[in-house]
């Protein structure tokens, strides 16, 4: 094309010295209108098209594109790629200068990339933020480690092409600098290795209730990137935590009390081993009001009955043979009434057991696991179930111990109350 302007200005008697800069004048306007139109066409056509077609589609993906871009980008990457092709011909009387242009075309269209493949990324992450798939993966680390490794490459590629070296030399070049920028990004690069593994061992989710109670972490997880993992406290409080800590210290994770079929109620109550006994007639005939406890009482006096029989055992004294106490006829009471609560995972342990007794009385443990385990329900369920203990425990001729109100006891000097009551 060139030459034929160049033939067609020189018939005219124009000078060699004045006809080439005008050709290679008149060459790149063509050129460069060319390229206008091509874009300014893809523009209001393609761009205009795709955005209707958004507008009227129902799925969700199509409009993240069309709202961060992505197609735009698209578009944007045509100009580069013409003027690539173009360049060579439009200065093939100013060879010195292609090098350059394609150089400075290189590093326009890297650019372009790297923007184009952040607003794709950006579109996948909230994309799949909202998808159950986003809620078990930490799609927004990977997002940013993808980002990092872009834009890292595209920065080997425009330096290479600054310096006039192969990418291969300059990449070599860096690990000289390996020791620098291990000191200068410790905390980064900490951060990008510990994102990387809460990502791959799927450790944390968005939406998962954590504890690091030295940073005073305790609620749910609210953000993860690649260096940083965002708290909510159930303050709303906020706390950042740097995304190594969780790897280098640890943390409580209670997704899989979520994921189960019951949160665990441990609780206990001191009683008063001065109120222990045997059972006697009066209190087991009021026991046996009890309509839960009955089956209990009515088999188990018969089995002991029998066994103290066979084997022959002077009734005179309560410790000859097996005897009943009111502490395991409470116990065994407790146990099935745990057990018969509508809120109570039977399927899974339900224990009472006693702890190691000590100067404030014996501990008696109930263990088990509510079905409910949204926080509120889970507390009123396992209110309830100690407002009934208390309230019982009288009925059983038991008391709870409890230090004396208004008295200054020392280590050695723990006192029991005689009145019922919790542990204060």
């Amino acid at each position: 094309m060139i030459e034929s302007l160049l033939f067609f200005l020189e018939s005219y008697s124009i000078q060699r010295a004045v006809s080439v800069p005008l050709a290679t004048l008149i060459t790149v306007l063509v050129a460069l209108m060319l390229i206008v139109v091509v874009e300014v066409v893809l523009k209001k056509v393609l761009l205009h098209t795709i955005e209707r077609f958004s507008a009227q589609s129902a799925t969700r993906l199509d409009d993240l594109l069309v709202r961060y871009g992505v197609f735009n980008w698209i578009v944007r990457m045509v100009p580069p790629v013409l003027a690539y092709r173009f360049v060579g011909t439009a200065l093939q009387f100013y060879s010195e200068l292609v090098p350059f242009m394609k150089d400075a075309l290189v590093i326009y269209f890297a650019v372009i990339v790297i923007l184009f493949l952040f607003s794709a990324l950006d579109v996948l992450n909230e994309f799949y933020s909202a998808h159950s798939v986003g809620r078990k993966l930490p799609v927004k680390s990977i997002v940013q480690v993808i980002k990092t490794l872009a834009v890292s490459i595209g920065l080997v590629i425009v330096v290479s092409k600054l310096f006039d070296k192969s990418p291969v030399v300059l990449i070599s070049g860096i690990g000289a600098f390996t020791a620098v920028l291990l000191i200068i990004f410790k905390d980064s690069l900490l951060g990008f290795v510990a994102g990387i593994q809460l990502s791959s061992n799927d450790l944390i989710r968005i939406g998962d209730w954590i504890e690091m109670p030295k940073y005073g972490a305790d609620g749910d997880v609210i953000d993860i990137s690649l260096v940083t993992v965002s708290v909510q406290n159930f303050d709303n409080s906020i706390v950042v935590l740097p995304a190594y800590t969780l790897i280098s210290e640890g943390f409580r994770n209670w997704r899989g009390m979520k994921e189960s079929e019951g949160r665990r109620i441990k609780r206990f109550v001191n009683i008063d081993m001065q109120s222990i006994r045997f059972l006697d007639d009066t209190l087991t005939k009021r026991l046996e009001a009890i309509e839960l406890l009955r089956p209990y009482l009515t088999e188990r006096i018969r089995e002991i009955a029998d066994l103290n029989r066979s084997m022959g055992i002077d009734d005179r004294s309560p410790a000859n043979g097996r005897r009943m106490t009111n502490l395991g006829t409470f116990r065994a009471y407790l146990q099935t009434y745990i057990r018969s609560l509508s809120n109570i995972n039977a399927d899974m342990m339900v224990m009472i057991r006693y702890l190691q007794p000590s100067g404030i009385g014996l501990p008696f443990e109930v263990y088990c696991f509510s079905r409910l385990k949204e926080w509120t329900a889970f507390e009123t369920v396992q209110a309830d179930i100690m407002d009934h203990i208390l309230a019982v425990i009288p009925l059983f001729d038991l008391r709870v111990c409890q230090i004396q109100g208004g008295l200054t006891v020392q280590p050695n000097e723990e006192r029991c109350s005689p009145a019922s009551g919790s542990p204060r």
